[in-house]
């Protein structure tokens, strides 16, 4: 039977995953709707990146259950993943592109990688999806010769020559200027409802990121802090949540990472060990 319009696409249930005895995540389950722009936020080392490289089957869970359109990831092999990599895309942070290639190279890389298409279809193919970020004219460019925000939108173009169901972004509005920050949200926005994409977006712009997304997810300490609109995150009496959003110095996430006090380092005997 066909999902539903409301049906989610990936589904974390009680996921855990970790380096050695470091627990990046710890039990999480979440879902991502069908459709909807989803947000994961969080201060930095809260596991927001690694949701992505775990759907995208760069790392595996250490337990629980990851699933694609209702697909096990988990039990997929090297075919099987292939296979499904190809209903994503992904908008690597600073846009990562081929700084060898032209940006309708860039564009072209995923059609010439995955289908055996004619170059004539790939050239069609490229130049709406650039037209559709506003940079068909800008097709023989290099990368060295287009602006951070050109080249993220580039990056877009990329991301969305497969016309995949899932589209990730890592940090996609990082480093850029309010002009091309606000272009760059307006695209994922309207992609994701002129394409019928599912997006998930790892960001730590409020304001943007508030704005463009249905859902956010607020990651910390492994596990989640709160899930809901971005109405209901804002107005989260959760201490985490409330210092995030509000941008706050002094919350549960500490300036100071611990060690030993300040009598221990700076006292009388503090210079005969270290």
């Amino acid at each position: 039977m066909a999902p539903t319009p409301n049906s989610s696409l990936v589904e974390l249930r009680d996921l855990t995953f970790g380096y050695g005895d470091r627990r990046i995540l710890d039990g999480v389950t979440l879902t991502v709707p069908r459709g909807q722009v989803t947000a994961l936020m969080g201060a930095s080392g809260g596991g927001k990146t690694t949701v992505l490289r775990l759907i995208g089957g760069q790392i595996r869970p250490q337990s629980g259950e990851l699933r694609f359109d209702g697909e096990d990831l988990r039990t997929l092999d090297t075919a099987g993943l292939y296979r499904i990599r190809r209903r994503m895309g992904m908008l690597f942070q600073f846009g990562a592109l081929f700084t060898d290639s032209s940006v309708f190279d860039n564009v072209a890389f995923p059609l010439r990688e995955h289908t055996d298409l004619p170059e004539a279809l790939i050239r069609d193919i490229v130049l709406m999806k650039l037209n559709a970020v506003g940079l068909r004219g800008a097709r023989d460019l290099m990368p060295s010769e287009v602006s951070g925000g050109m080249a993220r939108r580039v990056a877009l173009a990329r991301a969305i020559a497969l016309d995949p169901e899932l589209v990730m972004y890592d940090e996609p509005f990082a480093g850029l200027d309010p002009i091309s920050l606000g272009t760059a949200a307006r695209l994922i926005r309207q992609l994701n409802d002129a394409m019928g994409l599912t997006s998930i977006i790892v960001s730590h712009d409020l304001d943007e990121t508030f704005h463009i997304a249905d859902k956010v997810i607020v990651l910390a300490n492994g596990r989640i802090a709160a899930q809901g609109t971005p109405d209901e995150v804002r107005n989260s009496t959760d201490p985490l949540v409330h210092q995030f959003v509000n941008a706050l110095p002094e919350g549960p996430v500490r300036f100071h990472y611990p060690g030993p006090t300040v009598a221990d380092d700076f006292g009388p005997h503090s210079g005969a060990a270290r």
